[in-house]
């Protein structure tokens, strides 16, 4: 049997006698294909009906299969138009030391650009208020991005400053630049430590738009307030992440108490969760 005949039949290779469940055997193969780089990112797979005759199996074995490597990322199905191998996911920390997003990128060997869709002065709204512990009328500076990595949009961040502790930034470019790198080197400005929650969310038509994805495709929304040192609060953001294209890692530490000593092993109080 020539090369091609042999891979043809180690493709059709479920093992019938075996104990091994024929989707956890199908699972195995269809992820040996992703790994070897046979199929890569973007890439449109069989359809169900032509897994099914070239490996032998029924339909319901290979939705099963198909089903578990979606839940762990590996694929993407998209109604009407087939299932592709997914998009390598962008990792993010939801706590980390004083990088933020467009460094984490730099670190990683990406490339983040940054499009300011909308900057203004304006009266602050009234959901921003407890966070950023300010009077009512008092002037914010609101700043609506679209963040992308490699030329492919992730993050939309919508991010509330107040205006008389950095009116600098009403007028900066941010297209290749971190906001808070530019506030500590422009305004003298530290971020010291902040608060992050995190939830799930659907995108409307706008953000789908923007993000390049469906209507009511899955993002992550981060809703952030960042503080300086002496505790005043100095941006309140709201981020919107692909959901297709973002993981987000949390750093565990080790709390120790006894009686009234508290040994905390790993990250301080003061670390930040990444952001701007």
């Amino acid at each position: 049997m020539d090369k091609a005949g042999d891979m043809q039949n180690r493709d059709r290779s479920i093992d019938f006698e075996s104990n091994i469940p024929y989707y956890i055997q199908l699972i195995d193969l269809l992820k040996g294909k992703i790994n070897s780089g046979e199929w890569r990112p973007g890439d449109q797979i069989l359809s169900e009906p032509e897994l099914c005759d070239k490996y032998g199996v029924s339909r319901t074995v290979v939705r099963q299969a198909l089903r578990e490597i979606e839940l762990e990322g590996l694929v993407v199905r998209r109604k009407g138009k087939g299932t592709f191998i997914a998009e390598a996911k962008i990792n993010e920390s939801l706590a980390q030391k004083l990088t933020g997003f467009y460094h984490d990128m730099i670190e990683r060997g990406m490339t983040p650009i940054t499009q300011v869709l909308s900057r203004s002065v304006t009266k602050v709204p009234s959901k921003v208020l407890e966070y950023l512990a300010l009077p009512p009328d008092t002037d914010v500076i609101e700043l609506y991005r679209l963040r992308s990595v490699n030329n492919e949009p992730i993050v939309l961040v919508t991010s509330y400053l107040p205006y008389n502790l950095c009116p600098q930034v009403a007028e900066a470019d941010f297209t290749h630049q971190s906001l808070y790198e530019f506030l500590e080197r422009e305004c003298g400005l530290l971020i010291s430590h902040g608060r992050r929650y995190i939830e799930a969310v659907l995108a409307n038509e706008e953000e789908a738009e923007l993000l390049k994805v469906e209507a009511g495709a899955p993002l992550l929304q981060l809703n952030s307030v960042s503080f300086l040192e002496d505790d005043t609060p100095i941006e309140y953001y709201e981020a919107l992440h692909r959901g297709d294209r973002s993981r987000f890692e949390v750093e565990l530490v080790r709390v120790r108490e006894l009686g009234e000593i508290r040994e905390t092993i790993g990250l301080g109080p003061k670390d930040l969760p990444g952001s701007n």
